[in-house]
């Protein structure tokens, strides 16, 4: 088997070094670009061309899968990402011209469950999620070490149970390859007797709880949850310093949505960020990964990042999908308080 050289000498890991070894810094800080959308969405996942409305069907309206490979290869050069998330199709693209991954690790989507199944007109979202895996690991470890695995809780026991018991046969599949995995844990997409209220409390517990009988070996490099408010979020950094916690994006929100997103949840002890929506749906994908450092370390808030991304647009006459007063404005009601 071919294997990919090790990426021990890339940023991501000597980030990671840091962080577990208690001498973190926010210029340890990880971004990730979560560019694996087509396994969801499928043609619509790289959002449509401006002027047109999310889920219209018809040519030309989204770009192309060529496209949307471009558009990572922009970012990675860009230099300002850590980790670049892709499919397996597009991911041994990318990896058929190593030199371009010199600055960034490679990560693959290593399954596929069924609550991230979302075509236009489908409705899987609405049932428990259940396990799934399209990827072949043996085929992905010839050019790539690094996967990511999602699960997701519901409170339904048979459905979970089936959850926790792919989760088992992944990791050892995986540890036979030697392959490295970050985890993903959703918000429920059908739960069981549970409140929305709820959900921080009941993930970060089935968190725990599921990782408690897993040994250091088998153990995620980090893991990906949604932000359910700063306390909820803490309680989970705070509880076993050597489990490094990174955000979800969720839904692209506002341009003020994103990078308070950053500041609230580095502020709680998040060191990773993996942004999908927001930042392929926003208008200048380079522009709001390049200002995401400044609020992240400080130096600029985060609602002035939000006017230097509307300055960045008008020098490049792009029309902004929303008003500069408009983008200010926080809507996600996580980030408006616990």
């Amino acid at each position: 088997m071919n294997s990919p050289k090790t990426n021990m000498t890339k940023k991501l890991d000597t980030k990671l070094a840091r962080i577990i070894g208690g001498k973190y810094k926010p210029t340890d800080f990880i971004i990730a670009d979560a560019k694996d959308a087509d396994m969801s969405l499928g043609v619509t996942a790289a959002a449509p061309r401006p002027g047109n409305e999310m889920g219209a069907a018809g040519p030309g309206i989204y770009p192309t899968r060529q496209e949307y490979i471009g558009d990572m290869k922009a970012l990675i050069e860009q230099g300002d990402i850590d980790i670049m998330l892709t499919s397996a199709a597009n991911g041994e693209v990318l990896s058929m011209k190593p030199g371009q991954l010199k600055k960034v690790t490679l990560a693959v989507r290593g399954n596929d469950t069924t609550d991230i199944w979302n075509p236009r007109k489908s409705n899987h979202l609405g049932s428990p999620s259940r396990a799934f895996q399209t990827v072949n690991l043996k085929r992905v470890r010839k050019f790539c070490d690094l996967v990511l695995y999602s699960m997701t809780f519901n409170n339904d026991t048979d459905a979970d149970l089936q959850s926790l018991a792919a989760f088992k046969e992944f990791r050892m599949q995986a540890g036979d390859l030697g392959m490295r995995y970050f985890l993903e844990v959703f918000n429920p997409n059908a739960p069981t007797n549970l409140k929305e209220v709820d959900y921080g409390s009941f993930v970060n517990d089935s968190i725990v709880r599921s990782l408690a009988g897993v040994t250091a070996a088998e153990r995620p490099l980090f893991l990906k949850v949604a932000f359910n408010g700063g306390k909820h979020l803490q309680e989970l950094t705070e509880h076993d310093s050597t489990l490094v916690v990174g955000l979800l994006g969720g839904p692209s929100g506002t341009t003020r949505d994103t990078f308070e997103l950053l500041k609230q949840g580095e502020q709680a002890g998040a060191r990773v960020a993996l942004f999908g929506k927001k930042i392929q749906r926003a208008e200048s994908q380079s522009d709001i990964v390049r200002l995401m450092r400044p609020v992240i370390e400080g130096s600029m808030t985060p609602d002035k990042a939000v006017e230097e991304y509307h300055k960045s647009l008008t020098e490049k006459k792009i029309t902004p999908k929303r008003s500069l007063t408009v983008d200010r404005q926080i809507t996600e009601p996580a980030l408006l308080g616990d």
